[in-house]
């Protein structure tokens, strides 16, 4: 069980935290970790583990965390982290809560986004020399697309015939966070590390031995501490957790009502089915728990 923490803090509302650290998974955590200038060293590191060697990133700046389109209305597209390289390589990353429905064309969307910002800030005689943009998404569902069980995705443009990549600026990385099952005796690369503290931060009493002598997740853990949070960051984060648990108990109402409708609607087929037969009512009720005026009324 997570260690309870007491927090002499004054504070607007009074969400109660449970936990040492921060939750990882929110847009408050997402940004204290990655989108404060002391702490890209932290968002540094993380790519670099995530891109497993491909790309060795020595130093990352802050970009705007929002883009607009050129009409007034067109939709804002706004990024979690927007940060370039010291090659003026440009990364997006995000924390993804929940699927939506055109989860891949909104990734296309944000990248062509960029793509196409490029293009407008080049002189006339511009040869369409792009730099390279990458989006790395972390996301706490399966997509649901795939069967081979591997958490992490990573997406190129590829010639199908020959399988040789086509186009190497340009790549989609997400990572499925429920799919990643490693225990702590279990990491071995910097990604491990990354992931499952990602997943397992708000279950940590202190850190981990197995991270303990690496200075960046001892510093990835300092900024985590919920009693290191200033009284604003404690306010932020504690409106963003009363506002996750009131989605996730809206979210279980709904499914309970959905629970309850479906039992009902295979109850009155059942009766149906049964007044068909030529079941006495009596015999309906005891069956199908339902009151002689419904099953009555499947009768009209």
């Amino acid at each position: 069980m997570p260690e309870e923490t007491s927090l002499a803090r004054t504070t607007d509302i009074s969400e109660t935290i449970t936990s040492r650290y921060i939750d990882f998974k929110l847009d408050f955590s997402f940004h204290h970790f990655f989108a404060k200038e002391g702490h890209l060293d932290l968002l540094r590191d993380f790519l670099n583990g995530v891109f497993e060697g491909r790309k060795v990133i020595k130093e990352v700046r802050l970009g705007k965390t929002e883009r607009k389109g050129d009409q007034k209305d067109n939709r804002k597209t706004v990024f979690d982290v927007y940060c370039t390289g010291e090659k003026g390589e440009n990364f997006v990353v995000e924390m993804q809560k929940g699927n939506q429905k055109h989860f891949k064309d909104r990734l296309l969307f944000y990248t062509a986004n960029l793509v196409q910002e490029h293009g407008k800030s080049v002189k006339a005689d511009w040869d369409y020399k792009l730099p390279e943009v990458y989006f790395v998404a972390v996301m706490d569902f399966i997509l649901g697309d795939n069967s081979d069980g591997h958490y992490l995705h990573d997406v190129r443009l590829v010639e199908m015939r020959t399988k040789k990549q086509f186009y190497d600026k340009l790549g989609y990385i997400y990572i499925e966070l429920p799919r990643f099952t490693k225990t702590l005796e279990q990491l071995e690369t910097n990604e491990d590390k990354w992931l499952y503290c990602l997943k397992h931060m708000t279950e940590f009493k202190e850190i981990p031995v197995p991270l303990s002598s690496s200075p960046t997740f001892r510093k990835l853990f300092e900024v985590a501490e919920v009693s290191n949070l200033t009284p604003e960051e404690m306010n932020a984060y504690q409106k963003e957790l009363k506002r996750k648990r009131d989605n996730y108990s809206h979210d279980q109402y709904i499914l309970e009502q959905g629970l309850e409708q479906g039992k009902l609607r295979a109850r009155h087929e059942m009766a149906l089915q049964m007044i068909n037969e030529g079941y006495l009512i009596e015999e309906i009720i005891k069956l199908t728990r339902l009151t002689k005026e419904e099953i009555l009324a499947l009768k009209k």
